[in-house]
């Protein structure tokens, strides 16, 4: 009774161990990458340029995805993806921007799931030429 006891917790125990690993995979699988993006990070762009892209791994959800320029933690525009960009591609334009460090926040949710998932590309505007 006590081995049959005991193979049973045995086998419960691994059960939860194996959907616990697959539950941490299926997380890992929805986490999106950054492929692209213009500007790249940590770039020197210069006044002139007025279209950011980001380009991921996967298709993701224009409606639900933000493009929010920022210097600092002060929110200098809130740009309005188009939704006719590739799947995988967030693209917005922006007004010209004055010389000085800038980061553009992208948030997006895969359109498989409901995981949002954010980061930041920091760069730079520039008066002198692109580098």
């Amino acid at each position: 009774m006590k081995r049959l006891l005991c193979a049973a917790l045995l086998a419960v125990g691994f059960a939860a161990a194996a959907l616990a690993t697959t539950a941490r995979a299926q997380a890992d699988a929805d986490d999106v990458r950054v492929m692209d993006s213009a500007p790249a990070a940590n770039a020197r762009i210069g006044r002139k340029i007025s279209a950011f892209f980001v380009r991921f791994d996967r298709p993701v959800d224009h409606r639900k995805s933000t493009l929010v320029i920022k210097q600092g933690e002060r929110v200098v525009e809130r740009l309005h993806p188009r939704l006719e960009s590739a799947p995988e591609v967030l693209f917005a334009a922006a007004p010209t921007l004055p010389a000085g460090d800038y980061v553009l926040h992208w948030a997006v949710i895969t359109l498989q799931g409901t995981k949002t998932m954010s980061g930041d590309i920091p760069f730079k505007v520039s008066d002198q030429a692109t580098q």
